[in-house]
C-alpha cells in the first residue's frame, strides 16, 4: 500500500448522488489539480458491468473537463465491486482491493450507514482510514450523538468528514471576503443596522424520483436542518482568528449554539405546505401525494419555512427566515439582507424611502445592492436603484471542494460532531409541533410561489 495514494471507496455507487454530484465533483478536482493520486472503487448491492461503470465515470469526467493524465489514471484503474457493505466479508474484499489509504464514502441512507458502522467497528482497518458521510447525520439529536460515538470508536475524529457540500459552494465561501475584508460591510453586519435576513432555497423541480429518501425527510430535514443552518452560521459568525479548521468551525459552532426558533414557539414561527398537481408548460406534474413511493399518511411537507433568532450581542432581535421547497415557480436560491431605515430624512425629499437590501445569489454567483437614491427625473424624489456584480466563480464544483478537503484530510469544510447534533436540536421543536399537527399543512399548486395565504 502506497501512503501517497488515496483509495476512494464509494458505498452506494449505483445511486443518484454518485452519478449526479460525486463523480462530476471528482472530475472537477482532477481537471484542476488533485492533492494526491486517486484510486476509485465503486460498490453496491446490484450487479453492474465494468464497462458500464467506466462509461459512467468517463462521462462525468468529460463533462467536467477532466481529460488530463490524472483523470486517465483514475479511469484506467477504477473498478465496480458488487458487494453488500453490511457484511464484514464484503467490506474486507473492498479494503483488500484498495491500493492506497482507504477513504470510505457513505453515499447511503442513514439507517444503512449505521449498520455499516456497526460492522466496521469490529474490523481491523488499515492505518489512516478516513470516513466520509453524507447528511443527514442520524434522524434526530439522539441518533446523531449515537452515530458520533460509534464513529470515533472506528477512527479518530480528525479522520471523520461529515459532508455538507453547501460549505463548498463558492458563493458561501465568498461571504468570508465580503464580510471581513470590506470596510463598507464589516461595521454594519449586526442588529444595529440589519432588520431581517432571509435564506431561501426554492427549486422548480418536483420530487424527481427521490421518494425513497425525501418522503421520510421532507423540506425541513432535507434542507433547513442541514444546509441552510450551515449558511446561517457562515453569515452570522464572529470574525475568526484565522480560516483554519479549528478557528473557522469554532465560530460557526458558537453561532449555532445561540440559535433557536424565534420566541421559543415552533407553532408560531414555522409554516409548512406541500404541492398539488398542476400543468406546467404543457406537462402534467402529479400532486406530491400521487408521486410513486410517497405515503400520504406521513404528511411530508415539500415547502418549509422557519424563523430563527441568534441570541448574542451581534444579532439580538434580528429574525433569520430560512425557507426551502420543491415544485415552485422559480429557482430562487439567495440570501436577502434587509437593512434598517435611516433615522431621519432631510426636509424636502419626496417619496417613500425604501429599505436598502443586499441580495446574494447562491446559484448565479452574484451580489446586488438595492439602494435608495435621488430620482432621475426629479432629484428631490427618492427612488430605488440596483448595483450588482458577479462574484468570483470557483474552478471546482461544491463536491470538488469537499473532496479536495477529504483527500487532503483537511476538515475545514466538514461539519463538526457537536454541530451535527446541535442542528438537530435547533429544529426538533419544529419537528414536534408538526408531528402533533400544531401547524397546518397548507397546499400550493406545483409551479406557483407557494400557498396564497403565505403571500
Amino acid at each position: 500500500m502506497t501512503s501517497a495514494t488515496a483509495s476512494l471507496v464509494v458505498l452506494g455507487a449505483s445511486g443518484d448522488l454518485t452519478e449526479r454530484l460525486l463523480l462530476p465533483g471528482l472530475g472537477s478536482l482532477l481537471a484542476a489539480d488533485s492533492p494526491r493520486p486517486v484510486q476509485l472503487l465503486g460498490t453496491g448491492r446490484s450487479e453492474r458491468e465494468q464497462n458500464d461503470w467506466r462509461d459512467t465515470v468517463k462521462k462525468a469526467f468529460d463533462d467536467a473537463g477532466a481529460t488530463g493524465e490524472a483523470a486517465r489514471a483514475v479511469l484506467e484503474s477504477t473498478e465496480y465491486v458488487q458487494a453488500d457493505p453490511t457484511e464484514a466479508e464484503d467490506l474486507q474484499r473492498l479494503l483488500d482491493a484498495c491500493t492506497g489509504t482507504p477513504i470510505i464514502y457513505f453515499a447511503l441512507p442513514p439507517a444503512i450507514t449505521i449498520t455499516v458502522c456497526d460492522v466496521l467497528e469490529g474490523m481491523d482497518l488499515p492505518d489512516g482510514t478516513i470516513l466520509a458521510l453524507e447528511k443527514p447525520f442520524g434522524s434526530d439529536s439522539r441518533s446523531a450523538a449515537e452515530l458520533n460515538r460509534k464513529l470515533v470508536r472506528i477512527v479518530p475524529e480528525e479522520r471523520i468528514h461529515r459532508i455538507d457540500h453547501f460549505l463548498g459552494t463558492d458563493t458561501v465561501l465568498n461571504l468570508l471576503g465580503l464580510r471581513f475584508a470590506n470596510r463598507l460591510f464589516e461595521p454594519v453586519w449586526n442588529a444595529d443596522n440589519i432588520e431581517r435576513v432571509e435564506i431561501t432555497y426554492d427549486e422548480d423541480l418536483a420530487l424527481e424520483g427521490r421518494a425513497a429518501y425525501y418522503d421520510s425527510a421532507g423540506a425541513l430535514v432535507d434542507m433547513i436542518q442541514s444546509h441552510l443552518l450551515q449558511v446561517l452560521a457562515v453569515f452570522a459568525m464572529e470574525p475568526p482568528a484565522s480560516v483554519d479548521h479549528v478557528d473557522l468551525r469554532s465560530v460557526m459552532a458558537q453561532v449555532l449554539r445561540a440559535t433557536e426558533v424565534e420566541g421559543g414557539d415552533a407553532a408560531e414561527s414555522s409554516r409548512r405546505a406541500r404541492y398539488t398537481g398542476a400543468t406546467i408548460d404543457g406537462e402534467e406534474v402529479p400532486a406530491y401525494t400521487q408521486e410513486e413511493g410517497v405515503d400520504p399518511a406521513r404528511n411530508t411537507e415539500t415547502l418549509a419555512e422557519v424563523t430563527f433568532t441568534v441570541h448574542n450581542r451581534r444579532w439580538a432581535g434580528v429574525p433569520f427566515v430560512l425557507r426551502s421547497g420543491k415544485a415552485l415557480e422559480s429557482n430562487r436560491k439567495n440570501i436577502v439582507v434587509t437593512f434598517k431605515p435611516v433615522s431621519a430624512l432631510p426636509a424636502g425629499l419626496h417619496g417613500q424611502a425604501q429599505p436598502d437590501r443586499m441580495v446574494i445569489d447562491l446559484k448565479q454567483h452574484r451580489i446586488a445592492l438595492e439602494l435608495t437614491m435621488n430620482g432621475s427625473a426629479d432629484p428631490f424624489t427618492l427612488e430605488q436603484v440596483q448595483v450588482d456584480t458577479e462574484l468570483r466563480g470557483a474552478d471546482l464544483t461544491p463536491y470538488g471542494e469537499v473532496l479536495r478537503g477529504i483527500l487532503a484530510n483537511d476538515p475545514t469544510l466538514s461539519v463538526r460532531a457537536d454541530v451535527a447534533e446541535r442542528c438537530w436540536r435547533i429544529v426538533e421543536p419544529v419537528m414536534r409541533a408538526w408531528r402533533d399537527d400544531l401547524v397546518p399543512l397548507d397546499e400550493y399548486p406545483a409551479g406557483t410561489s407557494g400557498p396564497k395565504s403565505w403571500e
